[in-house]
């Protein structure tokens, strides 16, 4: 949830909602050993997580570490101190990046040493600012990091060398590639494609790619087949594109 409705909502405004979905999830097989860690409101899946591990009977250790400005930033505060005294399995531990000399908490911004002392070897599930998921994926194994920023990562997007054209299939609308995203140049052309996050995060923005090629611009895979499903938010044609638009 973002801040939008509590800075523009009024009433009679029309509100869809849909089930929660995402990537940023546990997997169905638990590992033996969960790091969860997180900065600012970044906290909110991780804690789903948390509740998830502790409603279904999990045995294994989970590592509970969250990083705030100061104690009094710490949302959740009474129940992770509830859980960490009801729950032998779970350990929760608080850094501060400015309030240092608080009893029992890290200080300052994650680094290996802080994962070293109270996570060795878990399968890491981190959120927060890129800052934090980008310190905690260089600290430990990529293939056991999973991660979900709450904010947009910064994306590079070259557009001097665009060519082709990308046209909407469904609405008939042919236009010049100007190397944006495919949200972007949608938008540009005049239509209104269901959107999200903009980041590549809820899916919401997902539409059948009919032919062509296109780049992911955060993790830079090149898709080429066609008649498959993409993200348009975060892809870029490399030439001519159509899509089901």
């Amino acid at each position: 949830m973002s801040r939008f409705l509590h800075g523009h909502a009024a009433p009679g405004m029309v509100v869809g909602l849909e089930q929660a979905a995402g990537d940023f999830v546990l997997p169905s097989e638990r590992p033996e050993r969960i790091a969860l860690i997180s900065g600012g409101s970044g906290i909110t899946p991780v804690m789903s997580m948390l509740r998830t591990l502790l409603d279904e009977g999990y045995r294994g250790d989970v590592t509970f570490l969250h990083y705030a400005r100061t104690p009094d930033r710490v949302p959740y505060g009474r129940e992770l101190a509830a859980i960490a005294a009801q729950a032998a399995n779970v350990s929760v531990a608080f850094a501060y990046t400015r309030g240092a000399g608080v009893d029992g908490a890290l200080e300052g911004h994650f680094c290996s040493d802080h994962l070293r002392a109270l996570a060795p070897d878990s399968h890491t599930f981190v959120c927060g600012p890129p800052g934090l998921i980008e310190a905690v994926r260089a600290a430990g194994d990529p293939e056991r990091v999973y991660s979900e920023s709450f904010l947009p990562p910064a994306l590079t997007i070259d557009t001097g060398d665009a060519v082709g054209a990308v046209s909407f299939a469904r609405s008939g609308l042919d236009a010049p590639n100007t190397g944006a995203t495919l949200l972007e140049q949608a938008e540009a052309a005049g239509l209104k494609p269901a959107h999200g996050c903009r980041m590549g995060i809820c899916h919401t923005c997902t539409c059948r790619k009919i032919a062509g090629s296109v780049r992911h611009v955060v993790t830079g895979e090149i898709t080429s087949a066609d008649d498959v499903d993409i993200q348009i938010c975060v892809s870029v044609p490399t030439g001519s594109v159509a899509l089901d638009l």
